[in-house]
């Protein structure tokens, strides 16, 4: 939830800046056309860190870390490339680094989760456990 709002909140606070509002109006972002397919790729990105709160819950645990690890990896990838491109304004370096520490401290954790611990999944589909 933390990364997906800091996200969110990048791209808003880049639509309150007059030339990038503009750029984002004439379809063209440092020469990145904004089309409909650009949306739909910049929106299953978006959709990553949503989906990765409910299969956390879900998901069994080996799968859970491996997906908590390659996830974040991506998004870092990501963002560095998106830093890497045209000229940055102050508030998205900020942003950026905040997501690129979540990211980093999401596969800490995850690559220190145990197989053995009590989750969700585990909970619901494990018949010897009792609560």
């Amino acid at each position: 939830m933390f990364l997906t709002v800091n996200f969110m909140f990048c791209d808003i606070f880049s639509l309150y800046y007059a030339p990038l509002l503009k750029k984002f109006l004439n379809g063209q972002v440092d020469g990145l056309m904004v089309t409909e397919e650009f949306l739909l790729a910049f929106s299953i990105i978006m959709e990553i860190p949503m989906v990765m709160i409910l299969l956390s819950a879900i998901l069994q645990t080996r799968i859970n870390k491996l997906l908590n690890i390659v996830f974040p990896s991506l998004l870092i990838l990501l963002q560095i490339w998106s830093l890497s491109t045209g000229k940055n304004t102050l508030h998205y370096w900020f942003f950026s680094s905040i997501e690129i520490a979540t990211c980093i401290t999401i596969i800490l954790l995850a690559s220190k989760l145990k197989n053995d611990i009590l989750t969700p999944y585990k909970l619901i589909y494990d018949d010897n456990r009792t609560l």
